[in-house]
């Protein structure tokens, strides 16, 4: 932490509170919990704002400075005679004392920019570039961005700020976090944890795709420009869909005809498979420190990208169509409950809330970082993101629309001189065909045999894709046109590589944090775990690797994380707002930043972001049961994809999906109601609230009327406006509440 913020950190509370050194409360957090043994000398029933976990022990109380050698000394107190921690002192080369009690130290963020890229990083990934502008095109343009920003403001933000805020609040992944909020909670952070396993294992085909395309994207020409010839004329499947279409349904994942049809193993996807879950293991095998040095790369790259396409885009014929088409609102849409719908997933998942992964980072923060800015800066980020990526993507969209829509008349052309050149009534071969004939100046062609197409520029604009097809189908298409298209491609690649490998960070991390805080294997060093979670996840990654994978691929897009993840968003608001207690938050966030958080977070807390869960949810479910649901089908002989039902078997694959991740919130409940343990009770993280309060100079909160009124708060500590809680106790009964644990 020895950077300029640091140091003028440091220099003004040395000027302000000179009996508090305020850098060495924050070292003292960095390198050791100061807590005693007692903490976890026996269970309590009481939970939530009454429970015991929450202990704070502010370093000030344990430690007084030594007038005589200027180093702090351990205070003998009560505690010290029931086993207390004996605490070491060390210096660490500057005039500051460094505590530590012993035990493993948690990683932490070399610096405060380290993290906001990181979790800008993990937030801003490839649903960003592929995914919102497909939706705003499909949902009303313009209009599509009014739901957009709203859930953005009572789902997306809230949840992110409450996330970042838990994790550092209590300084555990996901599953300590939630096991200390209520041990009856301790499923959601298990859950999260399971959704996370199931969505790093599709996410990092995609990252194998994308090494596919990068390795293959030195060649020139291209591998996908044209279509390979095939006896007397052209390959038909690659003539009646495009070069782009052929080589990625064709070459790359040799697809099937439908999902209960596995084909062939694919031995070049299984082999970028394992190098990328190698690289994923080599990124994160030493832990947050490691990473660290790799996010100023991955963090910054995409947007190196974003904008030099974006001066290439405004350059191209057409791309003012492709911007305008973007853009222009339908308000009737705005009627569509799906638009809403769309809006309000697109947030939560644009935002990777409910993986885990949020809560993972936000623990390796100082105690006093402030999480609330963080949160609006990172959100912000991220939709700027996607609006900024749609200008550059249909830009590059209204490029290829004019082509394919120019190379469409001269195809109408060439089949108006082909019919004036025969007689009526005479058979004409099959389309993609060499058919010779003579031209009206009198010379012979030998051509292939064009379709009769209807050309229509915004028919082609309106065939815009979402996901792998925007990616590896529509955008390599325009980048064939490119002058220098083998750069292009070897930027467009890698800018998806480093936005995808940075999200799987987040999401294996989520992973690894929670099986480390669980303590499942406590001997088990950091990088021999995550060794061997990256081999299971490439072992059952292969089924992504046969004909029918990109089949298994959709069902786990669509299954393995809308439903589970706003469940398990849904719990962790209701855990803080009424079993950990609203007002007990607020002051924990009045604690770190300095500012109680605004009347608004504690409404989106309390209840608008649960009933936009609960809405979304609802609607998810009715969608599903009244227009059933499909995936997309390749059929060669027409080269498109269609709708195909699912068949029986992957549906129940795809509730078991569901289940494997859900269930563990139930059962650990039901688990704890009939007395059954599954997680030793831990020793709460290290919380200076004594110095803090002190340092911000916090004031008792004195209930509004507006929080009277909408929250219950009471200024006996109470709270909730039909079921008060008991009063909460305070920060001065610490010591008597140890005594009576033991």
């Amino acid at each position: 932490m020895a950077n300029s913020a640091h140091l003028v950190r440091r220099q003004s509370s040395r000027e302000l509170r000179p009996q508090k050194s305020y850098d060495r409360m924050e070292l003292r957090e960095l390198h050791g919990r100061l807590l005693s043994n007692d903490a976890t000398a026996a269970n309590s029933v009481n939970y939530g704002s009454l429970n015991p976990g929450f202990t704070d022990e502010s370093a000030t109380s344990d430690k007084e400075p030594d007038t005589v050698t200027g180093k702090a000394t351990k205070k003998k107190d009560k505690k010290e005679g029931k086993g207390a921690k004996k605490l070491d002192l060390e210096r660490d080369g500057g005039d500051d004392a460094v505590f530590t009690d012993g035990d493993e130290e948690r990683d932490s963020w070399d610096s405060k920019l380290t993290f906001l890229l990181a979790t800008i990083g993990y937030a801003v990934g490839l649903g960003n570039v592929w995914r919102f502008p497909y939706l705003a095109q499909k949902n009303g343009g313009g209009a599509f961005l009014i739901p957009y920003f709203i859930m953005l403001m009572i789902e997306g933000m809230p949840i992110f700020f409450l996330e970042l805020a838990i994790g550092q609040r209590l300084r555990k992944g996901a599953t300590g976090v939630w096991t200390q909020v209520s041990p009856y909670l301790a499923g959601v952070g298990i859950a999260s944890a399971v959704v996370s396993f199931n969505v790093a294992l599709y996410y990092n085909t995609i990252i194998s795709w994308v090494l596919l395309y990068f390795v293959k994207s030195f060649q020139d020409p291209l591998p996908w420009s044209s279509c390979p010839p095939s006896g007397n004329g052209t390959d038909h499947e690659c003539y009646v869909s495009s070069p782009t279409q052929y080589f990625w349904y064709r070459k790359t994942l040799d697809i099937s005809p439908s999902i209960t049809e596995p084909g062939n193993f694919n031995l070049q996807i299984a082999g970028s498979l394992v190098a990328a879950w190698f690289l994923v293991y080599l990124c994160l095998s030493k832990g947050i420190a490691s990473s660290t040095k790799i996010v100023y790369v991955t963090a910054i790259f995409p947007y190196v990208v974003l904008i030099l396409f974006f001066f290439r885009g405004v350059t191209l014929e057409g791309m003012s169509d492709g911007i305008f088409h973007l853009f222009t609102p339908k308000w009737e849409k705005l009627q569509d409950p799906v638009v809403w719908l769309e809006a309000g997933t697109q947030i939560f998942f644009s935002l990777g809330l409910g993986f885990g992964g949020l809560i993972a980072f936000a623990s390796y923060n100082p105690v006093n970082n402030n999480c609330c800015r963080d949160a609006i800066t990172v959100s912000l980020t991220n939709c700027m993101t996607s609006l900024f990526a749609g200008l550059v993507i249909f830009s590059v969209i209204g490029f290829k629309a004019h082509l394919i829509h120019n190379e469409c008349l001269r195809e109408q052309d060439l089949l108006h001189l082909i019919l004036n050149s025969t007689t009526p009534g005479e058979p004409l071969p099959p389309v993609g065909t060499l058919f010779s004939f003579r031209a009206p100046n009198g010379t012979f062609l030998n051509v292939p045999m064009p379709a009769n197409h209807t050309c229509n520029l915004q028919d082609e604009l309106d065939r815009s894709a979402s996901g792998p097809g925007l990616a590896f189908i529509i955008f390599t298409e325009a980048i064939n046109q490119f002058k220098f298209a083998p750069f292009w491609s070897i930027l467009f690649f890698s800018m998806l590589f480093t936005l995808g490998i940075d999200s799987q960070f987040g999401t294996l991390e989520g992973v690894v944090t929670s099986i480390t805080d669980m303590k499942l294997f406590p001997n088990l060093r950091k990088e021999i775990l995550t060794g061997i979670l990256c081999s299971i996840c490439c072992c059952l990654s292969m089924m992504f690797s046969h004909g029918a994978g990109n089949y298994i691929f959709v069902l786990f897009d669509s299954f393995s994380g809308n439903v589970p993840l706003l469940i398990i968003a849904f719990c962790e608001c209701v855990g803080v707002a009424y079993i950990y207690g609203l007002s007990r938050f607020a002051e924990d966030i009045q604690l770190m930043t300095g500012k109680r958080p605004h009347l608004y977070w504690l409404f989106c807390w309390k209840y608008l972001s649960p009933c936009a869960m609960i809405i979304i949810l609802t609607a998810s479910w009715i969608k599903i049961f009244t227009e059933g649901s499909t995936y997309p089908r390749w059929n060669a002989e027409t080269g498109e994809s269609v709708d195909a039902e699912w068949p029986g078997w992957a549906l129940c694959m795809a509730l078991l999906l569901v289940l494997m991740s859900t269930l563990w919130i139930p059962i650990v409940a039901i688990a704890r109601a009939f007395g059954h343990t599954l997680f030793q009770k831990e020793e709460p993280a290290w919380f200076p609230s004594d110095d803090l309060r002190d340092f911000h100079g916090i004031v008792a909160h004195e209930p509004t009327a507006a929080e009277q009124f909408l929250f219950g708060f009471r200024e006996d500590g109470t709270e909730g406006v039909c079921c008060p809680t008991k009063a909460r106790k305070n920060d001065d009964d610490d010591d008597d509440d140890d005594d009576q644990l033991n």
